[in-house]
């Protein structure tokens, strides 16, 4: 657990993880039962069992094994909450796309956050592209937070990306809340693509540093050229920092399932966890 028993966000009631029972939940797992005692809020943890026409051939002994080891995974993460002082409720589905189960039981029990986690990643071919965590992003009506296996959030330093958009802005807001509870220091990013856009980026950051100043929060302005995904991931590795925090950027129709967005990369690429604000 972290040391620090401070709640990062202002309003977390509820949280909902979701996990695969994969390796790759792992750190979402630990993140979700330490949002949950930080914050004093109610846990919910979701797991589908996606049905496989496969199952019709080789029988029914396979799919109650595949059930019981969901049973089993679900269990032990409610002993670990346990654990923690917490009380969680299970939820398990089968059949059907686990993203419309995961977002279902988001809005059905009105959670403040979705924990995912994320899969490996090997270069740009193993994006998040038509992923479940993916499209939770792209259709969520609330924050999602994207933890990598063996991620931890410190909340030392905060990286905040920003276009100057409604999302970004939005993400700036999240990041000095966070920033200001955590006694973090916060960096604020805006990429050009080259030199003649560095004016409107240092505007843009310039901006939220006095924002985030005036709440009593240390922050400093970047503004790197190159593309944004690159940047965002350089800078966060070479700064230490511990969460990025991005909006949900083109979210409108079809288009929120982030393909090809400079979010889903990175998502895919940082090697910290990624919370995407969408309110």
């Amino acid at each position: 657990m972290n040391p620090s028993p401070i709640c990062p966000v202002s309003r977390l009631d509820s949280v909902l993880l979701a996990t695969d029972r994969s390796e790759f939940s792992k750190g979402a797992i630990l993140e979700a039962i330490d949002f949950a005692k930080r914050c004093n809020s109610k846990l919910y943890v979701v797991s589908v069992l996606e049905t496989n026409p496969e199952y019709e051939t080789i029988g029914s002994k396979f799919f109650e094994k595949e059930e019981a080891e969901v049973a089993s995974h679900l269990a032990s993460i409610k002993a670990n909450a346990a654990a923690e002082g917490l009380n969680c409720e299970i939820i398990f589905h089968q059949g059907g796309e686990p993203c419309r189960h995961i977002l279902d039981e988001a809005t059905k029990k009105n959670v403040n956050m979705i924990i995912v986690g994320r899969r490996g990643h090997k270069g740009l071919g193993k994006l998040l592209v038509g992923s479940v965590a993916a499209k939770v992003i792209g259709y969520a009506a609330c924050n999602v937070l994207v933890v990598p296996k063996e991620s931890r959030i410190g909340y030392q330093k905060v990286l905040v990306a920003s276009d100057g958009s409604e999302h970004g802005n939005a993400a700036v807001a999240q990041a000095i809340s966070i920033a200001g509870r955590c006694g973090s220091s916060l960096v604020v990013l805006s990429s050009v693509r080259t030199a003649n856009e560095i004016q409107e980026a240092q505007f843009i950051t310039e901006s939220a540093v006095k924002m985030a100043q005036s709440q009593g929060v240390q922050a400093e302005a970047v503004t790197p050229i190159g593309r944004s995904y690159e940047t965002i991931v350089e800078t966060a590795g070479g700064r230490g920092v511990d969460l990025i925090v991005m909006g949900a950027y083109g979210k409108s129709g079809l288009v929120r399932i982030l393909m090809g967005s400079a979010t889903e990369r990175v998502i895919a690429l940082a090697g910290c966890s990624v919370l995407v604000v969408t309110t």
